[in-house]
């Protein structure tokens, strides 16, 4: 079973175990929100299904007690996000928690330059990770390379990118919808999308909408779980 909105949680069994769909605010870390929810519910077992980067929201599916042996069946769900590509800028992250900086001229870009650009990265594709990641290399994080300015040979991997759609242009910032395989990192298809288009390109905004049929819109915030809980115990 899995706990959505409007789900009574006093019926959860912490020692059973369940999954609980949870809407990730910005600025915080998905262990954080495992913390949370462990606490709101008085778990002592739990853990996420494929995190979320701080500066992303959207839908986290949450495990505990002895649910957690199906992580791996909620990880290898497909998934789907939205978000901004903003352009003509570039990240060493990738992203907004970088240091951002000028990249290209975009006066020329049109929309159809990003349909040309986005049907390059559509099906199976080689992707390799960010710098700024927790993928690994010799056994240590990719990310303790990048904080000591150490860029390191990273090996390409195969991801699937079921479906790519441009949704709107307002230059700077190209909106699109992808649903893709596990795995794949949403900020470098942003860093490749602009080193194709020639100007550069950084992920300004994520938002993870769906786990396989799993929707965000069913989510529990976790402020809401937290009051939930509050007037349960009353």
């Amino acid at each position: 079973m899995i706990a959505k909105k409007n789900f009574d949680i006093s019926k959860i069994d912490p020692e059973i175990g369940e999954a609980i769909l949870i809407d990730k605010d910005i600025n915080k870390t998905s262990f954080s929100a495992v913390y949370k929810v462990k606490k709101i519910l008085n778990l002592k077992k739990a853990g996420h299904a494929g995190s979320l980067d701080p500066k992303a929201t959207g839908l986290l599916i949450i495990c505990f007690g002895k649910h957690t042996k199906n992580i791996s069946m909620y990880q290898n769900l497909k998934k789907t996000y939205i978000g901004k590509f903003c352009l003509g800028k570039i990240s060493n992250t990738y992203d907004l928690e970088g240091e951002i900086r000028d990249g290209g001229d975009i006066s020329g870009i049109n929309f159809n330059d990003l349909l040309d650009a986005k049907a390059l990265f559509e099906g199976e594709i080689l992707q390799k990770p960010p710098m700024f990641s927790a993928a690994k290399k010799d056994g240590k994080a990719l990310y303790k390379y990048a904080r000591k300015g150490i860029e390191v040979e990273r090996e390409a991997k195969k991801v699937s990118i079921y479906r790519f759609d441009i949704l709107k242009y307002e230059p700077p910032y190209v909106a699109f919808e992808i649903e893709c395989s596990k795995g794949v990192y949403i900020r470098s298809i942003a860093h490749d999308f602009g080193e194709k288009l020639g100007c550069g390109a950084y992920l300004h905004e994520l938002r993870r909408i769906k786990i396989g049929d799993y929707s965000v819109d069913d989510a529990f915030k976790i402020n809401e779980l937290k009051q939930i809980a509050i007037s349960k115990n009353a």
